[in-house]
């Protein structure tokens, strides 16, 4: 491991201990209730208090710990969690639950995506309908060959391009929660070595409805989308406790 001494610049390490207590935390190496240290981290990472007062409010401020007078900073329960959050998402999606995690944030998707496609029919503008033209065909183009890191930097445009020309401000919001999901199913290879046929498919469809400002057809096929997500799990990375 890099330490302060070896001169690595204080940025790469903050990141450095915030990305090992956050994966050690979302995965319950620290349980509710556990009391961290502040000197002890510093000396575990070797670094400055400084940097571990940075990571700490930045864990704070997703909710995983608060600080107590006189205890220390403390684990907060999951329920409490800012699991919203996209190195929050990031970080479950690295550890053990990831078949559950993933389950729940497709289904977030599935409820929130196809209103969004509807809303986009209304409300696109012709460059928003431009570019998720654009979009699709990309996803068209990179989904042979197994170049899945091409292909999902169209699909992630893609997503973002519904959700913003959705008009609603709270569904484009979750712009960087759906790329998350989208970026860990492929850096944890919950893919197929080349994306659904039918799926691309799908999105071109989709691209065409809002173009059309057909909502009902754009809310129906994104839906269809959803459910095959679903179902691509249950192959890949199916839940334990089902």
């Amino acid at each position: 491991m890099t330490t302060a001494g070896q001169g690595l610049p204080s940025q790469g390490l903050h990141s450095q201990v915030l990305d090992t207590l956050g994966l050690a935390i979302t995965a319950g190496d620290y349980p509710r209730g556990s009391v961290l240290r502040t000197d002890e981290i510093a000396q575990r990472f070797d670094v400055s208090r400084t940097v571990v007062r940075e990571v700490v409010r930045v864990l704070e401020s997703m909710h995983l710990v608060e600080s107590r007078r006189r205890v220390g900073v403390t684990v907060r329960a999951i329920e409490e969690w800012n699991v919203y959050d996209p190195r929050v998402i990031r970080w479950r999606l690295a550890g053990s639950d990831r078949p559950r995690q993933l389950r729940s944030l497709t289904v977030l998707r599935s409820a929130v995506e196809p209103v969004a496609a509807g809303l986009a029919a209304r409300n696109a503008t012709p460059e928003q309908c431009a570019e998720l033209t654009e979009c699709a065909l990309g996803m068209v183009a990179t989904s042979r060959g197994q170049r899945l890191g091409e292909y999902l930097q169209h699909d992630i445009a893609f997503h973002r391009v519904i959700l913003n020309a959705s008009g609603n401000e709270m569904f484009a919001r979750l712009g960087d929660v759906v790329a998350e999901i989208l970026t860990g199913r492929t850096r944890h290879q919950v893919m197929f070595d080349d994306p659904d046929p039918a799926a691309v498919t799908l999105h071109v469809q989709v691209a065409e409805a809002v173009r059309e400002g057909d909502a009902v057809r754009a809310e129906e096929v994104t839906r269809e989308i959803a459910v095959g997500a679903l179902a691509e799990l249950d192959v890949l990375a199916p839940d334990p406790a089902r």
